[in-house]
């Protein structure tokens, strides 16, 4: 089915939503026996610097019916959510974010001394040259037989920008990325995973995985002999584990949309349902325990990816989406790539040399599904669960050394250490946790606590020849939630104040010193993974009711203590009636922002040209001497909210509830 019906079919049932959720008074009309509520919401974001950022049109529509006792089951209920969503704003501001997005670019270059390209090579003076309008090649020729350059006319400059230039120019590594839809410009696309049409980003949920559906489950129990019973939920639906906001610890079930507003989305949002059965045989109170359950969750679904953003779209979480963009189209057509050879002097690859080849995405096979065991209970007043997940990586790992590239310099096509040039791989990962809440009477506070082990994550390491490592991983967070009414305001609501702290650390990291950062040359820095070995995000949310809770202030702020950036959420909700709710607010970022981190630029791994001289000992050896950018891996030690801060903005939301 090509992709004009699928579009059609898309706009049908988008329709039809929008029909159901115009005429509640019909709908109820008819199915009186069924429960049925829903919203219709306009969310609207605007940047300074690019204007409109998000126009969301969201419908949604929720239908409940409990049926008694059926085929042996009691409780017998069926449950839906349907959702619709049109984000206008690829239509209102189709400059930035549409069909007409981009243009030409210049890459820098900083110049480089005479010689550091190779013996009797000249000096190159600082310049700024177009995407496709590299030197190398012309006055330099760095090697027999040079590979160089692509073909214009498939890859022209239009259509593209400059990656992270708000947040660092064009320092270090400068990659140029498309940013129209992908079909509008299909440069950069990489296929069953970041490669959305236009109207696959205007309506997100209408798309081959029928995301409108956004539940649908049948609920129902079996009583077990002697007292407790066998809950059983079976069909589309979101399994919380987690005890906690904002941080997935043990909430990692579901993937997550984040390409719907970065992290700053209730999670109950931008998860992705997934067709799942979850057992839950609950004993009720045995012996010590109050209460004591035992959960079995199958999740039997096509594996999902998390759902970064992609090049081009308002949000793309540590900007990874645009990245991925760019390193594709320099493996499918060929790409300029500035401030490369030297570390000055920007350079035109051919295809097939350096950039991301594929996204291996499992497919659907007995062997990908996932599945979870939880037992839970109430102890001496103490909840707890203790958790064992069994699943695929949600986050995406860039595998190098697995497959041949030409070597630019000869045209030697081989499998070559320490080359940019990657596959995109989802692993496997065993996660063994657990969680605990309970009250403290002399803090009048009840404390969350959750506590994950992983085996099996992998990250961008510049020592490996494949550019990655494996590593197991401890993360935890702390949370208080405590009610009180605040001296300094006038309401009779007491105010909720709840603080996390959430706490990673990567046990087997690797981090050391290179040749250049022990040289103390300037611009070099350590090499291995860019990721922090431990670090800490905490989290504030004070929310004041006023007016019997008609009115109510709320400010959420975070701040990444290593990347030392911050964000303040503030936003004010007026509960007009029963019906209607307005929230206005903003999203506001603060701190360091981008970061620099080993780029390995100088990894040799086609030697003796690629060297950096002086520093490699032996020219044909492969391995980075640590010449850094902001690009690529600097985005690991900013995180999620330092990449975010040229994302400031001012937020409304208006929602009609029936």
């Amino acid at each position: 089915m090509n992709k004009w019906i699928h579009h059609k079919i898309y706009r049908s049932v988008w329709l039809g939503v929008i029909s159901l959720m115009i005429y509640p008074h019909l709908v109820l009309a008819q199915t009186s026996e069924w429960d049925v509520s829903g919203f219709m919401e306009n969310v609207s974001h605007y940047r300074d610097n690019v204007g409109m950022s998000k126009a969301r049109n969201t419908v949604q529509l929720e239908l409940n019916k409990d049926f008694g006792t059926v085929a042996g089951l009691s409780n017998f209920s069926v449950n839906f959510i349907f959702r619709g969503t049109y984000d206008a704003v690829y239509d209102i501001n189709d400059e930035d974010f549409g069909s007409k997005a981009g243009g030409p670019v210049m890459l820098a270059g900083r110049g480089v001394d005479p010689g550091i390209l190779g013996r009797d090579a000249p000096a190159v003076a600082a310049h700024s040259t177009p995407f496709g309008g590299s030197l190398i090649g012309g006055p330099i020729r760095p090697g027999p037989s040079p590979q160089f350059g692509f073909d214009t006319d498939a890859n022209p400059n239009e259509g593209l920008a400059i990656l992270g230039e708000a947040l660092h120019g064009q320092t270090g590594v400068v990659l140029a990325y498309p940013v129209r839809p992908c079909n509008v410009d299909s440069r950069g696309c990489i296929e069953d995973y970041l490669d959305y049409s236009e109207n696959d980003l205007r309506f997100p949920e209408f798309n081959d995985h029928f995301d409108f559906i956004r539940e649908l489950y049948i609920d129902g129990t079996v009583p077990f002999d002697g007292g407790g019973e066998l809950g059983i939920r079976l069909g589309k639906q979101q399994v919380v584990w987690g005890r906690t906001d904002l941080f997935r610890v043990l909430d990692v079930l579901n993937p997550v949309d984040y390409s719907r507003h970065n992290i700053y989305d209730e999670l109950e949002d931008i998860r992705i349902p997934q067709w799942m059965l979850n057992l839950e045989a609950r004993f009720g109170s045995v012996g010590p325990f109050a209460d004591l359950n035992f959960a079995v969750v199958w999740n039997f679904d096509e594996f999902r990816p998390n759902s970064l953003g992609q090049g081009g779209s308002p949000y793309s979480i540590l900007d990874a989406g645009s990245f991925f963009r760019a390193m594709h189209m320099c493996w499918t057509l060929g790409c300029s790539v500035g401030n490369f050879a030297g570390g000055g002097v920007t350079t035109d690859f051919g295809p097939g040399q350096i950039g991301i080849r594929k996204a291996n995405v499992p497919d659907w096979k007995f062997d990908n599904t996932q599945y979870g065991l939880k037992l839970e209970g109430v102890l001496n007043e103490v909840g707890f669960s203790l958790n064992y997940i069994d699943y695929i990586s949600q986050l995406p790992s860039l595998h190098a050394n697995a497959f041949p590239a030409t070597n630019s310099f000869n045209g030697v096509r081989q499998i070559w250490p320490y080359l940019i040039a990657f596959d995109i791989e989802f692993p496997r990962i065993q996660l063994y946790g657990g969680s605990l809440d309970f009250y403290v009477d002399a803090i009048q506070s009840a404390v969350r606590i959750e506590a994950a082990y992983t085996q099996g994550e992998e990250f961008a390491d510049t020592t490996s020849p494949e550019l990655y490592s494996t590593s197991d991983v401890f993360r935890y967070v702390i949370g208080v939630d405590q009610s009180i009414f605040l001296p300094f305001v006038k309401s009779n609501s007491a105010a909720l104040i709840s603080a996390q702290i959430f706490g990673q650390h990567i046990l087997d990291h690797n981090l050391e010193e290179s040749a250049g950062s022990a040289a103390g040359a300037p611009g070099f820095t350590k090499r291995g993974m860019p990721d922090w070995e431990e670090n800490w995000t905490a989290t504030l949310l004070i929310r004041q009711p006023f007016k019997n809770g008609l009115i109510n202030t709320q400010l959420i702020m975070a701040h990444d203590f290593k990347a030392e950036a911050s964000v303040a959420a503030p936003s004010i909700e007026f509960l007009v009636n029963d019906n209607w709710r307005i929230v206005f607010g903003g999203n506001f970022k603060f701190g360091e922002g981008a970061r620099e981190f080993d780029d390995c630029r100088t990894c040799n791994p086609w030697g003796p040209y690629t060297q950096a001289a002086g520093l490699h000992e032996n020219p044909l050896m492969a391995g980075s001497v640590g010449l850094g950018g902001f690009e690529p891996l600097g985005r690991f030690r900013s995180g999620p909210i330092g990449m975010a801060q040229a994302e400031d903005e001012i937020q409304l939301t208006v929602r009609y509830r029936f």
